[in-house]
């Protein structure tokens, strides 16, 4: 059965959720099918108790209360004794699994592979990815909508096919629908989509993955996390005046840095929790991802029950005071820390971080002479709100008290002002109340319920290839990441400080101290605005032909649609091992000899390996974005961007070339070939085209000074072997077109106890010597890495 996205939205008027009248104060006019939502809690429990015999019942935080309570098989993961925190691998039982449409695209191909009928945990998708922002949201939704329109298609009817919920265009971001809509306290989850975790602000864990990991809990395959370290933020005092939870998490970011929370998850605890509303705590959950961390959580507040309740899921809320009531939903007394870091927050002031990285941390009082200290013009050219970190009622309504402030003062924003909304509910409610119609009457222009300029989908005409400075609410800066401008700084902060310091259009302005000149020659200062956590009438839901039918049945005789000249999707062939036969390789369970492609220098996170912007329309399309690999990282041996050598080429051939004409090259050749990369490659998006990318072209391992969480679980599940160098000086011994062996390889792949793995490098001069590495590859993983991946694998395992 095909139907269009068209049709799918005459014919979804039915599909919405049940609705029914509410009398709880906050409560909406509809109470949602909750049936699907609610974590079997008394299952949960259960195995709990089981766990506790087995370590002896000793006090455990909160986050390991909800990961050990899901594991498959807490006998098998934990009762070999010794330390778990950083060492043991779990295998877990996820509850749920959410898709954006960019990355979903990816991970239904592979799920489609794998034969079965329907996926073994519910499931949805959600289109926020593929809006462009250019002029305004009626116009870029319904432009996005043609120009998307067969990758809509595809994942609407893969989502009808198998029994999953689809969120049109149109719907929302898809962090907040599930903050909206799935998340529940005690749950954990899986989100193709790095900010995830924002989801933990009702007390659950929402952890971001790639495609592959998706699909082991859609194809009900245990799934396999090192389990993390845990850090308490013991939160104190009070948040007053202009800060808020978005300064608390710039302000720990500051002080943990983009690679801190690497194998950790952050979990919050204290008196000054309870003060947060829930989805402030989801704001602080969202950005745990730019210091790395695996998740963020906190336990159950008072301001979760309400949320829930207001958002139509008042059984989940029932059924949550009752685990809370058996100690689930929170740290047990006495649990310990790896690391404890205490924040008052009634000493916390306004923070803004950037450029060019989430980390660089700068108080609001300090950031003017931050400025003048960087020779920066004194200059805003625009100011951006929303996003799926800050498009809460709370802050919408916040930054329309400014609004208000600044109208009666016959103000109106000096630069261009775009607000995003986070979910269609949030834009309905906000239009009610009155809150779009004040950023509108100062200049704002609000744009489709979307990522939009966040993630690089922002058509801007201004600045192009010109130095300028923006300030967002968003959660991620790197070079390029908005508008594609290299040379654009990107300032994260509060909206309450991108709001008021448009009025001014002056990067030193401080709302706090300083002063707008009226056109009467008077003076202006703005009063710190107070927002309101939940709308007084209830949320209203807006345009209900977005939402899908709750828990929908497959249909089994639906027709996936690609087409067969596509040039946006494509069907996945298996990556073939790199043992056995039919390999050409001759080392057995060694690597073959492995051709250095290049040294990858400082910074290369996953939007240098494969860009996003114009890109994400080949997100289905493994040939086609495979073009853009690595194209803006830095090669080490002469410091370019996008040059790659080739020391073999024939006369017909450059000696150097894009890196990925040079990996395609190798490709051709059947030459097998290495990255040598530097700390935490791979930091920010889940994306696992980044990993599937380099393996597509023939890249077996990449050795690395560190690397982030994420990527280093997408390479392993594509079938790429990450290694790290024991010395990390031992980086720049190795460069393009030196050969490199694996030693001791075998030895780890059939079990043998304390094996490590060196690398044999013969250098182009002939110089030949060893380097020791380390490696994190567990059993499990090691069977993904000589099936060529783990959906091969788990294919194996299946047939």
């Amino acid at each position: 059965m095909k139907m269009s996205l068209t049709a799918l939205h005459r014919s979804s008027l039915s599909a919405g959720p049940t609705l029914r009248r509410c009398l709880a104060t906050h409560a909406p006019s509809y109470e949602k099918d909750c049936s699907s939502i609610t974590p079997p809690y008394a299952r949960l429990v259960e195995k709990l108790e089981r766990v506790r015999e087995l370590l002896n019942n000793r006090p455990l935080t909160l986050a390991e209360k909800i990961l050990y309570s899901h594991l498959n098989d807490p006998e098998k993961s934990l009762s070999g004794g010794g330390k778990i925190r950083g060492e043991s691998y779990l295998q877990l039982s996820p509850q749920r699994v959410a898709m954006q449409d960019a990355s979903a695209q990816m991970a239904l191909l592979q799920f489609m592979s794998a034969g079965l009928s329907r996926c073994a945990v519910p499931t949805s998708i959600h289109c926020d990815h593929l809006i462009q922002a250019i002029d305004g949201a009626a116009s870029d939704l319904k432009r996005s909508i043609a120009s998307n329109q067969e990758v809509f298609d595809f994942l609407e009817s893969a989502a009808r096919k198998y029994g999953i919920e689809f969120w049109q265009p149109g719907s929302g971001i898809i962090h907040q629908i599930v903050l909206e809509n799935y998340a529940a306290p005690g749950m954990l989850m899986l989100g193709t989509d790095s900010h995830t975790p924002n989801a933990g602000g009702l007390g659950l864990l929402a952890i971001g993955v790639g495609g592959a990991d998706a699909v082991d809990a859609m194809t009900g395959t245990p799934w396999e996390l090192k389990a993390p370290q845990v850090v308490g933020i013991h939160l104190t005092g009070k948040l007053s005046g202009w800060a808020t939870p978005k300064d608390l998490i710039l302000h720990l970011a500051g002080k943990l840095t983009v690679r801190g929370g690497t194998g950790r998850i952050l979990e919050y605890f204290g008196p000054g929790v309870a003060s947060q509303s829930c989805t402030g705590l989801a704001t602080v959950a969202n950005m745990g991802a730019e210091v790395g961390a695996t998740t963020s959580t906190f336990p159950y507040t008072e301001n979760m029950r309400a949320y829930l309740n207001a958002t139509g899921r008042a059984p989940v809320a029932h059924a949550a005071d009752k685990a809370a009531s058996m100690g689930f939903l929170s740290a047990d007394e006495g649990a310990e820390y790896d690391e404890v870091i205490e924040i008052n927050l009634s000493e916390l002031e306004p923070t803004i971080n950037g450029p060019f990285t989430p980390d660089l941390a700068t108080p609001l009082s300090k950031f003017g002479s931050f400025v003048q200290e960087q020779g920066w013009k004194d200059e805003l050219s625009a100011g951006l709100i929303g996003s799926c970190t800050n498009s809460s009622y709370e802050d919408m309504t916040r930054v329309a008290e400014l609004a208000k402030q600044a109208k009666a003062a016959g103000l109106v924003t000096q630069v261009p002002f775009l607000c995003t909304p986070g979910s269609e509910q949030i834009r309905a409610t906000m239009e009610r109340d009155g809150v779009t119609s004040a950023l509108q009457d100062v200049g704002a222009v609000v744009l489709a319920n979307a990522c939009g300029p966040c993630i690089g989908q922002w058509k801007r005409e201004d600045m192009k290839g010109e130095e300028n400075a923006i300030l967002t609410s968003f959660n991620r800066n790197f070079k390029s990441r908005n508008d594609g401008n290299r040379l654009t700084m990107n300032f994260l902060a509060s909206p309450t400080i991108v709001t008021a310091m448009a009025f001014s259009g002056k990067l030193s302005f401080n709302p706090m101290t300083d002063a707008l000149t009226l056109p009467s020659g008077e003076q202006f200062r703005f009063a710190p605005p107070a927002g309101q956590d939940l709308p007084t009438e209830g949320f209203t839901q807006g345009n209900i032909h977005y939402y899908p039918a709750p828990t929908p049945e497959p249909q089994s005789e639906t027709e996936v649609v690609i087409r067969s000249d596509s040039q946006r999707l494509e069907l996945l062939e298996p990556f073939s091992s790199h043992f056995g036969e039919g390999s050409g390789n001759e080392r057995g369970l060694e690597l073959p000899p492995l051709k250095v492609l290049m040294r990858v220098r400082g910074k290369c996170t996953t939007d240098h390996i494969s860009a996003a912007g114009p890109w994400l329309k080949y997100k289905g399309h493994l040939t086609n974005i495979s073009e853009n690999l690595l194209i803006t990282a830095v090669n080490d041996e002469g410091g370019d961007v996008n040059v790659a050598f080739d020391h073999d080429h024939d006369a017909s051939e450059t000696e150097n070339d894009t890196i990925p004409a040079v990996a395609k090259r190798f490709k051709a050749r059947g030459q097998p070939w290495t990255l040598v990369v530097d700390d935490n490659y791979g930091e920010g998006s889940a994306r696992e085209h980044a990993a599937l990318q380099p393996r597509f072209y023939g890249c077996a391992m990449i050795v690395a000074r560190s690397f982030a969480r994420i990527h280093e679980t997408n390479l392993k599940k594509q079938g790429v072997l990450p290694l790290w160098f024991a010395d990390k000086a031992d980086y720049s011994r190795i460069g393009s077109g030196d050969m490199v062996e694996t030693i001791g390889l075998a030895d780890l792949i059939q079990g043998q106890e304390n094996a490590a793995v060196k690398l044999k490098v013969t250098t182009r001069n002939g110089e030949v010597f060893e380097i020791p590495t380390k490696h994190t590859m567990s059993d499990d993983q090691l069977k993904w890495f000589c099936a060529g991946s783990a959906l091969n694998f788990i294919r194996s395992q299946m047939s």
